[in-house]
């Protein structure tokens, strides 16, 4: 049985939890395979919204189990408010969520250099969560990290206290005052948290279950244009978040990969810095913010908005091998006459439609104008409920990118879908 791959196609935040969510009853395992607490995957049903940052989104659904892989970051401290939030409203997560040993701990000493690291660059600031997840990853590929399964070690205090030594050297050449110890506390105590949990080979589990047949979905965080790789570097994220990164961060042969696919928000939104050539720094902009409440839901920043762009998407879909994508707050458009979409770049007088390489460089969006549908979607439940207008938008998204927008969101909650093409 082949791995689906679940993944976002712009800057994350495009709905990745509730597409999670409603695909879940059709999988049998749900494994998250990257970034950590700075993701903010988020739910809604019963009137109720969830918000997950390391615990994969089919959590909800007793009958499917959820792996955290071994390419997620983890801290303790953010875990264990999760999993006690999670008992509130009745689930039991020790039943059907997994955590893999080669997954790296997060440390108090690693947020503390995240935010000193950020407050050093001034105004060339990235726009870290300031979550510790920049070091964590950073120390994991210096070979100096702390993994999940290092707990178990009886010489695990000895570890956690030379890397956190280390750590202490690092923050003498910022001047930044930091008190490790002060959360160090809570930090030891969530980890009984962590060890109530099957703490495992995840590898050999996710392979296994793959002979076995089980149908599997892989869930990645954060967002194409925010890979380390393929990103707009260095305003990027610390992981890969492309469908490659499903691979390292669980286990997997490329060939186990099935079908992937890619969340698109119906137009555009960044948190923190970088470019964003579509951008809207006026009313239209704020209208965008203000309908579709785009506020961090880890950070509780602003997020940037403009209109959708069709050579970033084209770009995130060429990196992934897409083949459906999923269309989420296309309710937001509800009250727009007329919509703008991106198709084209152009750079220095010259059109193109690739992204430039210098992150510098003055991009000047090229925009078809397409009409609105003017009325709302929220109600919709059937492809014949859609209104032409939003048809024509996703026709129009469908032969620029060349791949079938499968799945439409016209809401928060999780009933508030209509299923196109399945």
């Amino acid at each position: 049985m082949k791995i689906d791959v679940l993944l976002g196609l712009q800057w994350g935040d495009e709905g990745k939890g509730k597409a999670v969510d409603v695909l879940t009853p059709k999988y049998n395992v749900v494994a998250r395979f990257q970034g950590g607490p700075n993701a903010g995957h988020s739910l809604e049903f019963n009137k109720i919204k969830h918000i997950l940052h390391t615990i994969p989104s089919g959590i909800f659904h007793a009958n499917s189990m959820n792996i955290i892989g071994n390419g997620v970051v983890l801290d303790p401290v953010i875990f264990a408010s999760e999993i006690e939030s999670l008992r509130k409203l009745g689930v039991n997560p020790t039943q059907n969520l997994k955590i893999s040993k080669k997954a790296h701990l997060i440390m108090p000493s690693h947020r503390e250099l995240d935010a000193a690291s950020e407050a050093a660059k001034g105004k060339s600031k990235i726009g870290s969560t300031l979550k510790g997840i920049g070091p964590t990853y950073m120390d994991k590929t210096g070979r100096n990290g702390i993994r999940v399964g290092d707990i178990l070690r009886p010489d695990f205090i000895e570890r956690y206290n030379q890397l956190k030594n280390k750590h202490k050297d690092v923050l003498k050449q910022y001047d930044y005052k930091s008190n490790i110890e002060q959360h160090e506390a809570v930090w030891f105590e969530s980890l009984k948290t962590l060890k109530e949990f099957d703490i495992i080979d995840s590898e050999y589990l996710i392979n296994s279950y793959i002979k076995d047949d089980k149908k599997i979905l892989a869930e990645g965080a954060q967002g194409t244009l925010l890979d380390i790789d393929f990103g707009s570097y260095p305003f990027v994220t610390s992981s890969s978040t492309i469908c490659a990164g499903a691979c390292i961060g669980l286990g997997i042969s490329p060939q186990t990969i099935g079908k992937v696919f890619g969340i698109v928000k119906a137009y555009c939104t960044r948190v923190g810095s970088g470019p964003f050539p579509t951008e809207l720094e006026d009313e239209t902009g704020q209208k965008l913010r203000d309908i579709g409440h785009e506020y961090g839901s880890t950070t509780g920043r602003p997020r940037r908005c403009g209109w959708l762009d069709l050579v970033a998407l084209k770009y995130a879909v060429m990196l992934n091998g897409v083949n459906e994508i999923i269309l989420t707050k296309a309710d937001v458009l509800d009250s727009f006459s007329k919509l703008k979409i991106a198709t084209a770049y152009k750079v220095n007088g010259e059109i193109t439609d690739q992204i430039p390489f210098d992150i510098d460089t003055k991009i000047e969006p090229v925009y078809h104008e397409i009409e609105g549908w003017n009325k709302p979607i929220t109600g919709c439940r059937k492809p014949d409920d859609l209104p032409e207008g939003l048809i024509s938008y996703i026709k129009f998204i469908e032969q620029e990118v060349g791949v079938p927008v499968s799945i439409v969101s016209v809401g928060p909650e999780r009933d508030a879908t209509v299923f196109r093409n399945l």
